[in-house]
């Protein structure tokens, strides 16, 4: 299987570093294989420098994500006192800065977060952070819709693309009807696989195979380990009776 090119898509880090190395040692990719990331690599967790510099060193594909693009939003606001300070710092930024010597966060980091790409088209998958705006052509999306969307797009009756299946991350799944902790979630066309590495109900930080339907996870808590096929780790989402229970 080494010799087997693999796409492996990791869910929202938020600043877990070492369950993101637990899960890494876990898969334990190689040359051949193609790591992405799903964005929210920051936030919450107590290490996300350590995050950043790991997937910005290694040169791994990530996407944008909404917690990404609020401290863009608050590094570009002229003033400090804003509400997008206060919304970032509720959100978990405080645990970003004191990741951070001297809770600044470097040029070189600021801007490898604004040349993020808002989606990456894998040819038969397509990433995003939140889901994509089913109203509107791929073209009219924009980065707010593509990072920050849930309900209309979970809720969607028809896969939005004919050809591809929608890989995102952002809403923890367990909000999701009858979804339990640790478990991905399906809708049509789409996998939602943020199972909320920082969430005290969950811990686990997921990495989906998708080349062989595996599905890797680390706990944060706990440090277990786990690989699980994709059919006993998934719940479908029926989008007829869809209710969104939380937030993330």
């Amino acid at each position: 299987m080494s010799d087997i090119h693999r796409k492996v898509v990791i869910g929202d880090v938020h600043g877990h570093y070492e369950a993101l190395m637990l899960l890494l040692e876990e898969i334990a990719p190689t040359s051949n294989d193609q790591i992405y990331f799903l964005g929210d690599l920051i936030d919450r967790g107590p290490h996300s420098s350590q995050v950043v510099n790991f997937v910005k060193q290694n040169n791994y594909p990530c996407v944008l994500g909404n917690h990404e693009q609020m401290l863009l939003s608050l590094a570009a606001s002229k003033e400090i006192a804003t509400q997008t300070m206060h919304t970032w710092l509720y959100s978990g930024g405080h645990a970003t800065l004191a990741s951070y010597k001297n809770a600044t966060i470097p040029q070189e980091h600021l801007e490898w977060f604004q040349n993020l790409p808002i989606y990456l088209d894998l040819g038969d998958i397509w990433l995003a952070h939140a889901g994509i705006d089913p109203n509107k052509t791929v073209a009219e999306q924009t980065a707010s819709q593509l990072c920050w969307i849930r309900e209309p797009f979970h809720s969607m009756e028809e896969p939005y693309f004919p050809d591809k299946t929608i890989v995102v991350g952002h809403t923890i799944t367990f909000t999701l009807p009858d979804v339990e902790p640790g478990k991905l979630a399906q809708g049509r066309g789409w996998i939602g696989i943020d199972t909320g590495a920082y969430h005290p109900r969950s811990g686990w930080l997921t990495g989906l195979d998708l080349t062989h339907e595996l599905v890797y996870q680390a706990n944060t808590f706990d440090n277990q380990v786990r690989t699980l096929s994709l059919k006993e780790a998934i719940s479908i989402i029926d989008p007829l009776e869809f209710k969104l229970g939380g937030r993330c």
